[in-house]
C-alpha cells in the first residue's frame, strides 16, 4: 500500500523535500501527467501566499438584500453544462436523478468517469474538475445524489447502498459498463460502498475528504424521527448557521463559494422548504446508523483517499488509516487547505486525479 503525504509546516518545507528526495519524480517532468500535477503543485505555493491577499476574507457578515426564495429543485440556478433526467421508480414513489453528461474535449480515451458531491453540495461544484477530466479524453458525468440538488426528493427510506445503487442504475441508463467514480465528503462513503457492491464496474476509486473515516456510532443515541419541521425560520438565525459553515469549510475563501450559502438561504424562503427539511431529516438519520469502515478491507480497486488537512484536526491521521485499510490504497494529501480542496485548490486536484487515473488498474 503506498501513502503520500504532503503535510508540511509551509510549501517551502514541502518543495525543498521534494527535490531532494524525489529524484526519480524530477527525471520524469517529462511525462505529461507527472508534469501536469508538478505544475499544479507549485500553483498551491503561489495560493498559499497570495490567495490570501487576492481573496475576500470571507462572505459578507448579513445576507444580500437580493437573496429570495429559491426552489428546492434549483429550476432558477443554472448549472455549468446541459442538464439531463433519468427517471425511474424507487420504493414506489416516480422519481429522477439529475446529471451532467460531458463529452471528451480532448482526444477521446474511451473511459469514464463519474463524481459525486458532498451532503449540502451540488453536482456543479465540480466544474473546474469536468473541464480538466473533460480536456484528458474523459467522458465525465456527474449527477446530483436522489433527494438534493436538482433530482427528486421522495419520501422513501434513504441509505448509503440506495445511493450505490442509483448510480449503477445511471450507468446502465448511459451504458456504461465501467468507471472511475469520484465521491466528495458523504460521497465519498457512497462511491465506497458503490466500489463493496459492483467491484466489476469500477476501475479506480477516490473518495474527497470523506465524511466517517472512522466509526462513530458507538454511544451515539437513537432518536426517532418526529417530523416536525421549523416552517418559518429565523432568517437572521439561517444566515448566521451558514456562516458557521463557511467558516468550518473553507481555509481560504472566494467570492464564488457564496453560491452554496444562496442556494440554502432561499431554499428555506421556499414554500416547498418543509419537504426539503425532512428529506435531509431522513438522510441524517440513515447516516447516523450506517457506515462504510468495514467495506474498505474488501475492496480490491485501486483507491486514493483524497484530502484538505485542515478539514479538521484528525483529519490526516484517519484519511490514512482510510488509506492503509484498503488493500491497494494511497493517500494524498494537501496542507493549508480544508473540507473542499477540489474548489480552493481546483489545479491541484484536478492534477492529482489525472495522474491517478492514468496510473492504471
Amino acid at each position: 500500500m503506498l501513502s503520500v503525504l504532503l503535510l508540511f509546516s509551509s510549501p517551502f518545507a514541502w518543495l525543498q523535500t521534494s527535490l531532494s528526495e524525489h529524484g526519480e519524480f524530477m527525471k520524469n517532468l517529462n511525462c505529461p501527467s507527472v508534469a501536469l500535477a508538478w505544475t499544479a503543485l507549485l500553483s498551491l505555493f503561489t495560493i498559499s501566499f497570495a490567495g490570501v491577499a487576492s481573496a475576500q476574507s470571507g462572505p459578507p457578515s448579513t445576507a444580500p438584500s437580493d437573496w429570495g426564495p429559491m426552489s428546492i429543485s434549483l429550476e432558477e440556478f443554472e448549472y455549468p453544462y446541459p442538464v439531463e433526467y433519468m427517471n425511474f421508480s424507487v420504493y414506489g414513489e416516480e422519481a429522477r436523478i439529475a446529471y451532467m453528461d460531458v463529452a471528451p474535449t480532448g482526444p477521446a480515451n474511451g473511459r469514464s468517469v463519474i463524481l459525486h458531491h458532498g451532503g449540502l453540495y451540488y453536482g456543479w461544484y465540480w466544474s473546474e474538475q469536468i473541464k480538466a477530466l473533460a480536456e484528458e479524453g474523459y467522458r465525465v458525468v456527474v449527477k446530483d445524489r436522489l433527494g438534493w440538488g436538482k433530482s427528486s426528493k421522495p419520501i422513501i427510506p434513504y441509505s448509503i447502498s440506495l445511493w450505490a445503487s442509483n448510480t449503477a442504475r445511471l450507468m446502465d441508463h448511459l451504458e456504461i459498463e465501467q468507471a472511475a467514480i469520484i465521491g466528495h465528503s458523504i460521497g465519498g462513503q457512497m462511491v465506497t460502498r458503490f466500489a463493496f457492491l459492483y467491484p466489476e464496474r469500477i476501475s479506480h476509486l477516490v473518495t474527497v475528504n470523506q465524511v466517517g473515516l472512522i466509526d462513530r456510532r458507538a454511544g451515539r443515541e437513537f432518536r426517532p424521527l418526529t417530523g416536525e419541521i421549523d416552517a418559518n425560520p429565523d432568517m437572521i438565525e439561517v444566515y448566521s448557521s451558514l456562516l458557521r459553515w463557511a467558516s468550518n469549510n473553507y481555509t481560504t475563501w472566494q467570492p464564488e463559494f457564496i453560491e452554496h450559502m444562496r442556494i440554502r438561504y432561499g431554499q428555506r424562503l421556499s414554500g416547498d422548504w418543509p419537504r426539503l427539511a425532512y428529506v435531509s431529516q431522513l438522510t441524517n438519520h440513515m447516516r447516523a446508523m450506517d457506515t462504510v469502515v468495514n467495506d474498505r478491507q474488501h475492496i480490491q480497486t485501486k483507491t486514493l483517499v483524497l484530502g484538505g488537512v485542515d478539514d479538521y484536526p484528525s483529519f490526516a491521521e484517519e484519511a490514512r488509516q482510510a488509506a492503509d485499510a484498503f488493500p491497494n490504497g494511497e493517500v494524498f494529501l494537501i496542507p493549508g487547505v480544508g473540507h473542499n480542496p477540489h474548489e480552493e485548490v481546483p489545479d491541484v486536484v484536478s492534477a492529482e486525479l489525472i495522474r491517478f487515473l492514468d496510473s492504471g488498474n
